[in-house]
């Protein structure tokens, strides 16, 4: 998917909602539990819930990997299920990946041709050369880790470049400029950040950022938005466990349809005052 078509989905649902597909077999709903394949059978009915209001999923892999092979297998099924169902839908690999040339290759080649999702995320720490096989293939994204929601993120993020007195966060993105472009590359900023997006915003004015953090880490959306939107929008807000764990019972789908239906609507509004849409 390329950007011009994802700005046209957020402008066509007036959303710009990635819903977090991070699920936890302990955390379902009990009776989903004689499932074949009880987080499938969850994606499934989370997925079919709030369609109608995200542009984009993003499976944390951990949630999969945790459940060794079948866990997998889960998620090339839920993989298939979207863009079987809703090819319109931008798809993350929230990965994290990134390490030398070689094997950075063999990453892109498993989201990208096997398991067919639109974007990843990589870790920027080894260089260049970890970042750019995942930017050989037309329409696929990298989204770098620039500046994220967590505790830890002070230990070494806002350390000081001693050659130029930026931060590492700014270097990240300053430096990354050369490797990549608007179309192919886009940010994370936690939400819980969002005092820096003005900054971020002066040194990545056009690109997409991933902003997850919004819900139960406590991160606001109008403040995201205030900091962060650009004129093509420039956000995919993600929230995860506020949606999809929205009520533990048997109404759990329908729950999640009703959290991130409030979430749309606010984006709309946040759209409409941003002259988006």
């Amino acid at each position: 998917m390329n950007k011009q078509q994802l700005f046209q989905q957020i402008q066509k649902k007036r959303s710009f909602l990635c819903v977090g597909l991070d699920t936890d077999i302990l955390k379902i709903p009990k009776h989903l539990l004689n499932a074949a394949d009880p987080v499938l059978a969850f994606n499934r009915k989370i997925i079919d819930a709030t369609a109608k209001y995200a542009v984009a999923y993003k499976p944390n892999l951990a949630f999969y990997e945790s459940l060794g092979w079948q866990g997998w297998h889960t998620l090339e099924k839920t993989v298939e299920y979207i863009k079987s169902k809703y090819p319109e839908i931008f798809l993350i690999a929230d990965a994290k990946r990134g390490d030398i040339g070689n094997t950075s290759n063999l990453y892109a080649r498993t989201f990208f041709e096997k398991l067919d999702f639109d974007a990843v995320t990589v870790a920027p720490y080894m260089g260049e050369d970890s970042v750019k096989p995942f930017m050989s293939y037309p329409e696929k994204w990298v989204i770098l880790l620039a500046l994220t929601s967590n505790k830890g993120a002070a230990d070494f993020q806002y350390l000081k470049v001693e050659e130029t007195g930026d931060q590492l966060f700014e270097t990240v993105l300053k430096t990354s400029q050369n490797w990549g472009t608007t179309e192919n590359m886009m940010y994370v900023v936690g939400a819980t950040k969002a005092e820096k997006l003005k900054e971020i915003r002066q040194i990545v004015p056009d690109h997409f950022l991933l902003v997850p953090g919004v819900g139960a880490q406590g991160g606001s959306l109008q403040e995201v938005t205030k900091n962060g939107m650009n004129s093509q929008c420039g956000l995919l807000v993600n929230s995860s466990r506020g949606i999809i764990y929205a009520s533990g019972a048997s109404d759990f789908a329908k729950k999640a349809g009703e959290a991130a239906q409030t979430i749309q609507q606010e984006m709309e509004i946040l759209l409409k005052a941003n002259s988006v849409i």
